[in-house]
C-alpha cells in the first residue's frame, strides 16, 4: 500500500526523535571521532586542534583522530566536513577563513565547496591578531622601514600566504590598501609551508598567527614588525600594533570547532560541554599558550554572535580585493 507523503515524513521525524533520545541517553560516542583540520601540519589550526583533540578524547572516552586535509586555502577540508554525516563523528577545527572562502567562490564565479549553513559552531578556542614577520636578516627593522622599502621598489618583494583569500592573504591585502604599497602574493598550501618558505628565503614576508612563528622569533630566525590587533600581544608585548603605527587595520585569525549542520542536539550539547572543559584544561592552555596563542574561549551562542559580525567584515574585505587568479 502506498502511504501519503506526509505520513512518511512524520514517521521519519519520529525515528529521528527516537535516535536523538537514544543519543541523549549516553550512547554517543561509541567509536573513534575524526577531527578534520583543513590545513597542513604546523599552522595555527593544527596547533590548536591536537591538544584539544587529546582533551576531548579523555572526556568522551573515545579516540579523536586529527586528520589534515588541506587544499584550496582550506576549502577542501571544510567542504569534506560540511558534507560528512551529521552524526557527531566528524568534527572540524577551522580558522576564520571559513567565512571568506564562499564569498571568494562567488567572485571567481565557481561552485563553492561548502556554504556557511552546512556547518554549526560548537566553540571558539583562540582569536589571535596576525603578526607581520620577516627574516632576521631582512633590511627592515620597523614597520615604517618595511612600508618605505615596498614603496621604493614596488613589486620587487613578495609575501606568502596559506592560499588565496585565506587568513594570511586578506590581512596583508588590507595593509597594502591602507599603506599604499605593492607586493607580489605567493599562495601556499597552508601556514606551515609558507613559514618554511620564509625561513628558506623563497618569500620576503608574511602575516600569520603568533603560534606559527613564535618559536622562530624566539630563536632569532624571524623578526616581528607589527600586529593586526587592538591591544598588546601576550606573547609579543614589545611588537607594536598597526593602529599605533598609523595604519587603521585590524584582523583576528581565530580557531573554532564545528560540526555538520543537522547534528542531533544531544550530541551538540555533549560536544559543547566537552569543548568548554577542553578550553579550561591546563594541558590545552599550556600547550597552546607556549605556541603563542592564549585561549579566547566562546561557547556556541556567544561565538555565533561574534562570527556573524566578523563574517560581515571579512566578506567586505574579500569584495574589495576582487578577483585573484
Amino acid at each position: 500500500m502506498i502511504r501519503p507523503a506526509h505520513l512518511v515524513r512524520a514517521a521519519a521525524a519520529t525515528l529521528s526523535l527516537f535516535a536523538g533520545l537514544a543519543l541523549a541517553q549516553g550512547s554517543y560516542p561509541d567509536k573513534p571521532i575524526t577531527m578534520i583540520v583543513p590545513f597542513p601540519p604546523g599552522g595555527v589550526a593544527d596547533t590548536v586542534a591536537r591538544p584539544v583533540a587529546e582533551s576531548l578524547a579523555r572526556q568522551l572516552g573515545q579516540q579523536v583522530v586529527v586528520e589534515n586535509r588541506s587544499g584550496a586555502g582550506g576549502a577542501t577540508g571544510i567542504g569534506a566536513a560540511a558534507r560528512a554525516p551529521a552524526d557527531g563523528y566528524t568534527l572540524l577545527m577551522s580558522l576564520s577563513s571559513i567565512s571568506i572562502l564562499p564569498e571568494a567562490d562567488k567572485i571567481l564565479a565557481r561552485k563553492p565547496q561548502y556554504t556557511i549553513d552546512q556547518l554549526r559552531p560548537i566553540a571558539r578556542f583562540t582569536a589571535d591578531p596576525t603578526v607581520l614577520v620577516v627574516r632576521a636578516d631582512a633590511p627592515w627593522k620597523t614597520l615604517g622601514e618595511f612600508i618605505a622599502g615596498q614603496k621604493q621598489q614596488p613589486g620587487r618583494y613578495n609575501y606568502g600566504s596559506s592560499g588565496n583569500y585565506g587568513t594570511m592573504h586578506v590581512p596583508m591585502e588590507m595593509l597594502k590598501a591602507s599603506a599604499g604599497f605593492h607586493m607580489v602574493h605567493i599562495p601556499y598550501a597552508g601556514a606551515g609551508p609558507a613559514v618554511l618558505a620564509l625561513l628558506g628565503g623563497q618569500i620576503d614576508a608574511l602575516s600569520t598567527g603568533p603560534a606559527s612563528v613564535l618559536s622562530h622569533i624566539r630563536a632569532g630566525k624571524l623578526r616581528a614588525l607589527a600586529h593586526w590587533g587592538d591591544k598588546p600581544l601576550t606573547s609579543l608585548p614589545e611588537v607594536p600594533s598597526l593602529k599605533s603605527a598609523g595604519q587603521p587595520v585590524q584582523f583576528a585569525q581565530w580557531s573554532a570547532l564545528f560540526v555538520p549542520a543537522g547534528t542531533p542536539e544531544p550530541i551538540v550539547q555533549k560536544l559543547r560541554a566537552a569543548a568548554a572543559k577542553a578550553a579550561a584544561d591546563p594541558a590545552v592552555v599550556q600547550t597552546i599558550g607556549r605556541a603563542g596563542s592564549p585561549i579566547e574561549y566562546l561557547d556556541a551562542p556567544a561565538f555565533q554572535a561574534y562570527w556573524d559580525g566578523d563574517m560581515k567584515v571579512m566578506t567586505e574585505a574579500v569584495r574589495r580585493i576582487g578577483k585573484v587568479e
